[in-house]
């Protein structure tokens, strides 16, 4: 069995952090093979650096995805170039920079394709992301047995139905972009591991990883405001996926909200009890 970590929306310093603690210690515990990470939100919650990049990388993320804030650091496109795995969506229009899928090799020496894919109900306009992930899974089958999907999106209808569409042709569909974790994770009928969000690795007392002041500024009066990073009650949210690296079947998908206090916990214990 291959055991793939994706962690939900790393947002801002606080989600970095976390980050940079206790991923050893979740790989270990439980005994992870790859790692994947959307990173669209690292960067003060908007967008991501390449030195940041570099960063996670260091940490022991093999893959990072990406979503609606993937341009909002100028300085990360010619970085696309450089490094194949930071991906955009794949339903980009033609010409964008970077690329939407990569195939990995995980610890325990399987290939695992990764896709990224963003939905188009109340988001922008770009291609049809039912159509170009059913391609992608396509051209990397003969690559990969495995293949894990982050599709990027905001309506829970969008995202169940990518889920069912790829029932069988995919091992896991997993959401990312609302930061907050749903409790319907489960493996579909034909093998396919599904959550409809997957979370926040970051601050949670927060408005979706914002200080809450602003935001409730901007609904009490429809003025602009000027949005920062939380910084309360740091979280990381993810999700575990096994997978048969015969079938390219999910055996299970495990849920994981960790506090701060959860993470020192963990890296307190000795490593042979992890």
């Amino acid at each position: 069995m291959t055991r793939l970590l994706f962690i939900g929306d790393i947002v801002g310093r606080p989600g970095r952090e976390l980050l940079r603690r206790g991923l050893s210690a979740l790989v270990a515990q439980h005994r992870i093979d790859l790692v994947i990470a959307n990173v669209e939100n690292a960067a003060a919650g908007f967008g991501v650096t390449p030195d940041i990049a570099d960063d996670f990388l260091s940490y022991g993320v093999h893959v990072m995805t990406g979503g609606n804030h993937t341009w909002d650091k100028k300085e990360i496109i010619p970085y696309f170039a450089e490094q194949p795995r930071l991906l955009r969506p794949l339903n980009l229009p033609a010409g964008t920079p970077g690329r939407g899928s990569y195939v990995a090799r995980a610890a325990n020496g399987v290939a695992v394709g990764v896709i990224n894919a963003m939905g188009r109900v109340f988001m922008t306009a770009i291609d049809d992301p039912f159509r170009a992930v059913v391609d992608e899974i396509a051209a990397l089958r003969a690559e990969a047995r495995i293949i894990f999907v982050d599709f990027h999106a905001e309506a829970t209808s969008e995202k169940v139905a990518m889920g069912w569409h790829l029932d069988g042709r995919a091992t896991a569909v997993v959401g990312t972009h609302t930061h907050v974790q749903t409790a319907d994770e489960r493996v579909l009928p034909q093998g396919t591991a599904y959550i409809s969000d997957v979370g926040m690795t970051g601050p949670h007392d927060s408005v979706i990883g914002v200080e809450r002041s602003a935001i409730i500024q901007r609904f009490l009066t429809g003025l602009p405001q000027r949005f920062e990073t939380a910084s309360e009650n740091p979280r990381v949210n993810g999700v575990v996926v096994e997978a048969d690296e015969q079938t390219g079947r999910a055996v299970s998908i495990e849920r994981l909200s960790l506090s701060a206090q959860q993470i020192e916990s963990l890296l307190a214990q000795p490593a042979t009890a992890r």
